[in-house]
């Protein structure tokens, strides 16, 4: 088994407690650390780099009992798109489709914040839509008349953050690129009602059986990056009637050492990790994954059932991503000390490569 992420224990980093800015007047990244909210402003129209280093994605991981769906528009800087995935776990069945729009340049419309604005692709009866409304609600629409050239898809989700809860912000430099940086927002919590028309399917979400992660990203991406990441959401088979579960794992290229980007919540609640390993095979992405914290707080195995490959190039850009879904176990040490062993946590994991 192959190990990926850094061996070695990190400090706890630099844990941001009140407002700062992201970039200075000359648009270089600065204040870096993370924090249990969004705390950075910031604002695209300060960056010098180029457009084609232009970095802005919104993502969601949805799933509902044998269902898993994930949304997301990225402006790429050489590259945009908006896409949609559907995997059917029960069917053993996926089915995707994207829309791309090549020269993005930064000129998406994607908000400068996570908590107001609308990210929106509408474009030839192709729409993919993201509203965060007032009090932290959002509003997911999606509307393709012919999805994968078959069946339509279409319908509205509504997302629900739980009473004070907190996210995983993070803003990070490249350790080998000074002008490069991430910030990073994954809020793995909200509650999600509502359905999905997929042709003569429904596809029903349930309030309370149905979870999902949210990904809010800005920067300046480096020339190249080699990422793995995981996440999920849900209540756990072996704990009916408790609280939501969620985490949040991954590594990069970006420098850890002013925080990481791990972390497991309880009902909203963040609980910080340190480094945390992915041990897999490269060869074989479906057989069981297995995780482990720096700070020996995590222990943590994945069962994949599904698995869908994305590539996608223009000139000078390029995107390779293998993304997993399937179902995570183990045993967590939150930070009051008290240890919560979950089974049957849906989730995904991906790991991806970009050039540009």
């Amino acid at each position: 088994m192959a190990m990926f992420g850094e061996p070695s224990s990190l400090p706890a980093g630099n844990e941001i407690g009140s407002p700062l800015e992201a970039l200075d007047d000359l648009g270089r990244p600065v204040n870096f650390g993370w924090a249990r909210g969004p705390l950075w402003h910031y604002d695209s129209s300060l960056l010098r780099a180029s457009p084609r280093r232009f970095n802005a994605q919104d993502r969601y991981f949805i799933q509902s009992p044998g269902f898993f769906i994930v949304m997301q528009i990225i402006d790429g800087g050489a590259l945009g798109y908006a896409g949609v995935t559907l995997v059917s776990l029960a069917e053993k069945k996926r089915s995707s489709q994207t829309l791309m729009i090549p020269l993005s340049l930064g000129a998406m419309g994607l908000p400068d914040s996570g908590d107001a604005g609308r990210a929106r692709i509408w474009k030839g009866g192709y729409l993919v839509e993201f509203t965060a409304m007032e009090g932290g609600t959002r509003i997911i629409r999606v509307d393709i008349p012919k999805f994968e050239k078959r069946r339509y898809l279409r319908g509205e989700l509504v997302l629900t953050p739980p009473p004070g809860g907190e996210s995983l912000v993070t803003h990070l430099p490249w350790r080998t690129d000074r002008g490069a940086f991430a910030l990073t927002r994954r809020s793995p919590w909200y509650a999600v009602e509502g359905i999905i028309q997929f042709g003569s399917q429904e596809i029903v979400f349930p309030q309370g059986k149905s979870f999902a992660l949210y990904e809010w990203s800005r920067g300046v991406r480096p020339r190249a990056n080699v990422y793995q990441w995981a996440g999920a959401a849900g209540i756990p088979d072996n704990r009916p009637g408790g609280p939501a579960l969620a985490f949040t794992v991954g590594y990069g290229g970006a420098d850890s050492l002013a925080g990481t980007e791990n972390a497991f919540f309880s009902d909203g609640r963040l609980h910080k990790l340190g480094q945390v390993t992915f041990h897999l095979s490269p060869a074989n992405g479906m057989s069981p994954w297995r995780f482990t914290s720096s700070d020996e707080r995590l222990e943590m195995t994945f069962a994949p059932l599904e698995e869908r490959s994305e590539r996608k190039s223009w000139f000078f850009h390029s995107l390779q991503r293998r993304q997993f879904f399937g179902f995570f176990a183990g045993r967590v040490v939150l930070d009051g000390g008290e240890a919560v062993e979950f089974q049957g946590l849906p989730g995904m994991a991906e790991r991806g490569r970009t050039v540009r």
